[in-house]
């Protein structure tokens, strides 16, 4: 007796085209994207394509696009390339293109052109998350963690360096510009004077775009320079301001942090040139990165994300505690930190009054014997007395199991250890693109698991 099989044919005809909603399962996370991404405001975007002529063929949908990227980040494929041949080999990308197959040159500048609009998606998101309850005021966890950037360590400059460089760029387009006005000139002796003479050689092109990179870097690497000293001496003036008292080997200590710091500042990148070399925390070294901040609510819904180049999270405080509040739309009880975002000025900052401030000073736990280099300033005692509370010191605990998990998922689960695009706003969109897909998974699991009947209508 045969089995009985299904037939499992390639051949197999069907009489009735297929719906692509029988291709995926009901609750199949790439239906949810569908369904925020056509509750979402495209018209920024949509205005964009109003402005173009009819010229030509029709383009691809916006909402597809988006459809296509906010799944690609959800699920870690963010290359334009690899998200092209998702569209023909994942049914989840294939069900979200409605069957269409873009190609990577129209995903990567549909990405590139419409960056901006596509990082205010962040903030439609959290309001999505409101609306399920799942942003309430409250205490609010704050940290960073290093992306590297798009860009070699291998790139970094001296400004002695460029000036060689330059300067070598520069004698050899002064000999190409030479050779090229004598080969005009003998071609004007046999062929008669056809040619305009003001052609750029193809050869010469590139070199003349080596050198206006490289004065570019230059220009760069000296207002930086300027930058940090001028930042050395406000943080010695505040210093002197809180009264704190030095030895003389927590002052060298100082200036010699101060003096490996500048070295730091003291280089470029030809290939991202706000992109900065910082310590990896985690596996040591250096790497050529940006420090991306993310604060987290105890469920770990981010409602505030930001990307810097400084390497120090001390001067971050004031900044994202304002943008904590611009996600929640109201004061959060409570802001938690790590001792990197402890400095005097911040934690004294008028704008941090009737938040509760929880940033030990010290790296050393509470109640252990503080180090020569401790801070010893009037906000560092005052946190040190509020920290010695059992309750207080029970609470600052939730900070490293809700924050750190958030950089986990991020960066291991979703595979996100290295930005696609280059400069500090294009980063900065993208660290938010992150930011608000991982909102997006939380949303749907919290609607599946909590709530199936949340819709977004």
């Amino acid at each position: 007796m045969s089995p009985r099989l299904r037939n499992c044919s390639l051949d197999q005809p069907f009489l009735m085209p297929p719906s692509m909603h029988d291709w995926l399962p009901e609750k199949h996370l790439a239906r949810f994207i569908a369904e925020v991404a056509d509750h979402l405001d495209l018209k920024p975007i949509l205005d964009k394509y109003s402005r173009q002529d009819n010229r030509g063929a029709q383009a691809y949908h916006p909402l597809m696009l988006v459809r296509l990227l906010l799944y690609g980040y959800c699920v870690g494929i963010v290359s334009s390339r690899e998200l092209e041949r998702a569209t023909v080999s994942d049914i989840a990308f294939r069900f979200l293109a409605a069957n269409e197959h873009p190609d990577h040159d129209t995903i990567a500048n549909f990405r590139r052109m419409h960056l901006a609009e596509l990082g205010k998606l962040f903030t439609q998101v959290l309001e999505l998350c409101r609306e399920a309850g799942l942003v309430k005021a409250g205490r609010v966890m704050l940290d960073g963690t290093k992306i590297a950037a798009n860009a070699s360590r291998r790139k970094n400059m001296t400004h002695e360096q460029l000036s060689k460089r330059e300067e070598a760029l520069q004698q050899k387009v002064a000999e190409m510009l030479r050779e090229a006005e004598a080969a005009d000139e003998a071609e004007d002796q046999k062929y008669g004077k056809t040619k305009r003479g003001d052609e750029l050689p193809e050869e010469l092109s590139d070199p003349q775009k080596r050198l206006k990179r490289i004065q570019e870097a230059k220009a760069r690497l000296e207002e930086r320079l300027k930058q940090t000293a001028e930042q050395a001496e406000r943080e010695r003036a505040e210093q002197k301001a809180s009264g704190e008292a030095q030895t003389n080997a927590q002052k060298k200590r100082f200036y010699r942090a101060r003096k490996a710091a500048a070295e730091q500042q003291g280089t470029i990148n030809l290939t991202d040139a706000e992109s900065r070399l910082m310590v990896n925390g985690n596996v040591g070294g250096y790497v050529q990165a940006y420090n991306a901040q993310a604060a987290v609510l105890e469920n770990q819904v981010i409602v505030a994300a930001e990307v810097t180049n400084e390497a120090a999270d001390k001067q971050q405080l004031v900044p994202m505690t304002a943008k904590i509040i611009e996600g929640l739309g109201c004061t959060p009880t409570t802001v938690m930190a790590d001792s990197g975002y402890f400095s005097e000025p911040a934690v004294g900052d008028e704008s941090l009054k009737g938040i509760e401030t929880l940033v030990p000073p010290d790296r050393c736990k509470p109640g252990e014997e503080l180090k020569e280099k401790s801070p010893r300033g009037e906000q560092a005692m005052k946190m040190r007395e509020k920290l010695a509370r059992p309750e207080v010191a029970a609470e600052y605990e939730l900070r490293k199991q809700t924050i750190e998990p958030v950089f986990g998922q991020i960066k291991e689960a979703r595979g996100f250890r290295r930005f696609l695009m280059r400069g500090a706003e294009a980063v900065r969109t993208e660290w938010r693109l992150m930011a608000m897909t991982h909102n997006l998974l939380k949303l749907y699991r919290h609607r599946m698991q909590e709530n199936p009947a949340i819709s977004f209508g």
